[in-house]
């Protein structure tokens, strides 16, 4: 099983521009995930959700679409057809952007495993904790769970960033009171028991932020994008990657990453 998590910045749209969305796409259909995790769907629900229907039609998957009605930033978890839903649930009551949980029948397992995409919100380490604090739940060691998608924070695993190109009211977004990075977030999603699957797999050095595109803006290279897996799925991983070319580079702000797993 393959699995991809992608921040594609306003949904690969600037206006009335899709090229950044068509090289996603590309980049999504050159991968082949199984399970596909997206985030910042912007207008995905507009016109009677048309643009979830062009993009389960351009994939070949099945889309379940968070809305965050206060952003208008979806989340997403989109499936191959043999994968077989079981639940959906969109949360945007407790999560700035949404986020959006679906539980599936996976071929090769004997349980169903819940796939969580989230954004945890930009402004601050704070309410980034709110947030993680219900996400806890899927970190039973015994199910299969695995939560991915942009977290907006630096894990205690991975190397202080030089956050000095950044203006103040950015770099207040990602710090604590000692000018480093807050590192509370990832932090407490390890202490409830998810494995860090690039960190599993000797990879957590690899920055997913910013896509050489879009230097100079709002981030310094860190890694902000994760896969959480609960023990028993992380058991299962057997590759991870940021996946880095010359479409990825220009297609978002942010690096795709995937995850495989043998079942």
């Amino acid at each position: 099983m393959k699995v991809m998590s992608y921040n594609t910045l306003f949904g690969g749209w600037d206006g009335g521009d899709d090229r950044r969305c068509r090289a996603q796409r590309e980049v999504i259909t050159s991968e082949k995930p199984d399970v596909l995790l997206l985030q910042e769907c912007r207008h995905y629900d507009h016109n009677g959700h048309r643009r979830l229907c062009e993009t389960e039609d351009a994939l070949g998957m099945r889309g379940f679409l968070a809305v965050a009605p206060h952003t208008g930033q979806h989340t997403a978890v989109f499936a191959r057809p043999e994968l077989t839903p079981v639940a959906f649930e969109g949360d945007s009551a407790r999560f700035h952007h949404a986020a959006a949980t679906v539980t599936l029948r996976v071929p090769g397992l004997t349980r169903p495993v819940t796939f969580v995409s989230v954004h945890l919100c930009p402004n601050g380490s704070h309410i980034r904790l709110a947030e993680a604090a219900y996400l806890v739940a899927h970190a039973a060691a015994d199910g299969f769970a695995l939560v991915a998608g942009d977290f907006n924070s630096v894990s205690p695993l991975d190397p202080e960033p030089d956050w000095t190109p950044l203006s103040a009211h950015h770099r207040a977004r990602y710090l604590s009171a000692d000018g480093r990075a807050d590192r509370r977030v990832l932090q407490t999603l390890y202490s409830a028991g998810y494995a860090d699957l690039a960190h599993r797999l000797g990879r957590h050095g690899e920055p997913t932020v910013p896509g050489a595109g879009f230097a100079n803006t709002e981030f310094v290279p860190f890694r902000s994008d994760y896969f959480l897996a609960s023990a028993s799925l992380a058991e299962k991983t057997v590759a991870y990657s940021v996946v880095r070319d010359e479409r990825t580079d220009a297609a978002s702000d942010h690096y795709p990453i995937t995850a495989e797993f043998k079942l």
